[in-house]
């Protein structure tokens, strides 16, 4: 595992990440400590890595899809437990983080001057690929957080534009996290999983490190990648990804986490740009 060389200085630009997020809320699940050791230890050292507390949050999860990329407006969002078959008591857990209008209102106007089309939600709460990650960095909710929707067609291309459209904000003292997992396949989770998790995690490793025009080209058609739909069926959680690196702009990535033997064999990673 490699860990980022230098923290922020105040007012510095912040980096961009992409998490690997865990499974349903596993972070009040404390028999699973095992399990999410690694990752909850590299979740806890993002805080240190940036330097300082940001502003806000802007948090782009897997477990969001809208017509349009869609922000989250709520002053006090609520919480959305998207997942089953857990213990009752996770149906009751509260990340009582506040939400930040004005962030989702110059999110709406970046969008819009990048030609976007971009909804606002009042309504809508945090879910998991927020609330689970969000816990292990900042347990104590300090740090205000605005999620930010995927668009329907999950298109490579249209989220890499969504992250350039983002950039501005690094130097406005927010942190750009997409939130997905590096391997998503729930069918062949486990050992079934450790060789497609370990291809393609070769794979999306070097593509992140290479210059920005060559990684985003490798991204855009990461389909072809070795195990590219054995490691995503459905590519809602690397999407996130794309995200991060339209952000990154000329910034390479490097692993802020990596495990090779998650949940008993699979390869799974997280990244940070900057």
């Amino acid at each position: 595992m490699s860990t980022p060389e230098s923290s922020a200085a105040p007012g510095s630009r912040l980096p961009v990440y992409y998490i690997s997020h865990g499974g349903g809320p596993w972070p009040w699940m404390p028999e699973r400590d095992t399990a999410y050791r690694e990752l909850a230890a590299s979740l806890a050292r993002m805080p240190a890595e940036v330097g300082r507390d940001p502003r806000a949050i802007l948090m782009v999860s897997a477990h969001w899809e809208a017509p349009e990329f869609t922000v989250q407006r709520a002053a006090r969002p609520g919480m959305v437990y998207d997942y089953g078959g857990f213990p009752a008591y996770t149906y009751a857990v509260q990340y009582p983080s506040a939400g930040d209008p004005a962030l989702a209102d110059r999110v709406s106007v970046l969008l819009r001057a990048a030609g976007l089309a971009v909804a606002q939600d009042d309504e809508r709460g945090y879910d998991h690929g927020m609330f689970s990650p969000m816990q292990a960095m900042y347990p104590d909710a300090r740090v205000p957080v605005v999620q930010l929707s995927l668009k329907r067609g999950l298109d490579p291309q249209a989220h890499l534009v969504l992250g350039q459209a983002l950039a501005p904000l690094r130097d406005e003292d927010v942190l750009i996290v997409g939130s997905g997992l590096s391997y998503h396949n729930l069918r062949a989770f486990g050992p079934p999983g450790h060789a497609a998790s370990q291809a393609f995690d070769a794979w999306l490793s070097e593509a992140v490190q290479q210059p920005q025009a060559e990684r985003d080209a490798r991204l855009r058609a990461w389909t072809d990648a070795p195990a590219a739909r054995l490691a995503h069926p459905r590519e809602e959680h690397l999407l996130p990804l794309m995200v991060a690196a339209g952000a990154a702009g000329a910034d390479v990535g490097r692993h802020s986490y990596h495990q090779r033997d998650f949940m008993g064999g699979l390869t799974v990673s997280s990244y940070r740009f900057g």
